[in-house]
């Protein structure tokens, strides 16, 4: 059984604002109202897991159990496949404590040039995203999304957030950061496709809790 989403409000389990903006986006055509784990003053619970899914769980019980809200986390990033599949799971850490993401995609950058990865067929990457819902009964549901592409270099466009700019997806001749919000998602209610990972879970959480397609 679907977990239900009450008359209260529904908690994003994130203190990332550019993933609770596309996640708010991503959710206001059903008319849920959202609350932010930072604007209820939620702490961020330490990410122990090993995959994104075990992170989002670990976020949405969290979350869940603080406010007695429904919440929805997210766990994501970038997969380099020359890399082994980092930065993964530690995306975001490859950012460091001040959450510098020119920082992270030169590491990624740099990492690539010492393996001569300078080919496109050499610099495949995959976004994932893990979408764990959590009831304050202990109910979870996850759902997951990926989207592959290559990387390129130097960053392109100044829109979205973390990686965005050196992700250029399949089939498309601009980046994520040259892409408005509702280009990345590539998903509202009755579009057969998304594109963006994030938009992709969420398309397979819209179809279970709202039937939506």
């Amino acid at each position: 059984m679907a977990i239900r989403i009450g008359a209260g409000p529904m908690v994003v389990a994130s203190h990332n604002e550019g993933k609770v903006r596309e996640i708010i986006d991503l959710v206001r055509p059903f008319g849920i109202e959202v609350k932010s784990a930072g604007e209820l003053g939620l702490p961020e619970p330490e990410e122990t897991g090993t995959t994104f899914e075990a992170n989002a769980i670990l976020k949405a019980k969290a979350a869940a159990d603080a406010s007695g809200l429904v919440a929805l986390a997210d766990d994501s990033g970038l997969a380099v496949d020359a890399l082994g599949g980092a930065p993964g799971i530690y995306s975001a850490r490859w950012a460091g404590t001040s959450k510098d993401f020119s920082l992270a995609m030169r590491k990624v950058e740099d990492a690539l040039s010492e393996k001569g990865a300078t080919a496109t067929e050499q610099r495949r990457a995959h976004f994932v995203a893990a979408l764990a819902l959590a009831s304050p009964d202990g109910e979870v549901e996850t759902f997951t999304g990926q989207v592959d592409g290559t990387l390129v270099w130097p960053p392109r466009g100044n829109r979205g957030f973390g990686y965005d700019p050196v992700f250029l997806p399949d089939g498309h001749s601009r980046t994520f950061g040259e892409m408005s919000a509702e280009e990345k998602h590539g998903w509202r209610p009755g579009a057969a496709q998304a594109l963006s990972h994030r938009a992709r879970a969420f398309k397979l959480l819209a179809e279970r809790l709202f039937g939506a397609r």
